[in-house]
């Protein structure tokens, strides 16, 4: 790859599931990668993996003061960004027979508010940058209310919003913004799902499918996937609402059923 083709690219949650696997997609194509996680091994072997590719700058995105020093750790060593990808996120359940706020509070805290202190630190990096690109990983999950999601789905259609809306207002500096909505994949947080996960995807896979697409010249405004699935959710999310409670009833007694078994 010629350095003219070379981004500089901020990713986010870069230790596991998707982040890692798109990390070493990208890597393999031969941008550059500031990779953070709070975990910092697998960003070692990544640093190992590809000499001179890699700017370690690990940290805990829940927290704003770290997210700052991260934002000038790559300024400093870089001076600008020209792709941030948003990934870092987390899942938990809700159970209402005891509804936990706090629970949701994590979880929004991690998804939603963390993500919005990447984007105020990556927009100080991607004007300076070449064809700047700004990607939030969302899901699937937003376009259908399902049990149990309160916290994760009510996060991720914030992100989604936020997303959706800077695309709008960044229009006119020519930041590009791309949504990545998901379905099931196999990754460290969905092996911890106790329910049936239709069309689940392979990690690297789905890395793959992500990187392949943002990487092209006309860059999409969102990349959904697997598609049967993603058409499937729509048309769910088109039926009235009291069908779509139907289901979703359904769905929960399945879920409840399905716990109660095991």
């Amino acid at each position: 790859m010629s350095d003219s083709n070379v981004r500089r690219i901020w990713l986010t949650g870069a230790s596991s599931g998707i982040g890692l696997a798109l990390a070493e997609e990208l890597l393999v194509a031969g941008h550059k990668l500031a990779l953070t996680a709070r975990t910092l091994g697998p960003l070692e072997e990544l640093d190992r993996r590809f000499p001179g590719q890699v700017l370690l700058v690990p940290g805990d995105l829940t927290d704003g003061e770290q997210i700052t020093a991260i934002g000038d750790r790559i300024g400093q060593t870089w001076g600008a960004l020209d792709s941030a990808i948003i990934n870092a996120g987390t899942c938990e359940y809700i159970d209402t027979n005891h509804f936990d706020a706090a629970l949701l509070e994590r979880v929004v805290r991690t998804n939603l508010l963390a993500s919005s202190y990447c984007v105020q630190e990556a927009l100080l990096l991607l004007r300076k940058g070449n064809k700047p690109h700004l990607v939030g990983v969302c899901s699937s999950v937003t376009y259908l209310p399902l049990t149990r999601s309160e916290a994760y789905g009510a996060s991720k259609a914030g992100m989604r919003y936020l997303f959706e809306s800077l695309r709008i207002d960044l229009a006119h500096e020519n930041i590009d913004v791309t949504v990545v909505s998901p379905g099931f994949v196999d990754t460290p947080l969905t092996a911890k799902n106790d329910f049936a996960m239709p069309m689940r995807w392979p990690v690297k896979k789905a890395a793959k499918y992500i990187s392949e697409r943002l990487q092209r010249t006309r860059r999409p405004m969102e990349i959904a996937f697997p598609g049967l699935f993603i058409l499937t959710l729509r048309l769910l999310a088109l039926l009235p609402t009291r069908v779509q409670l139907a289901l979703g009833k359904r769905m929960a007694r399945s879920a409840a059923q399905h716990k109660d078994a095991q």
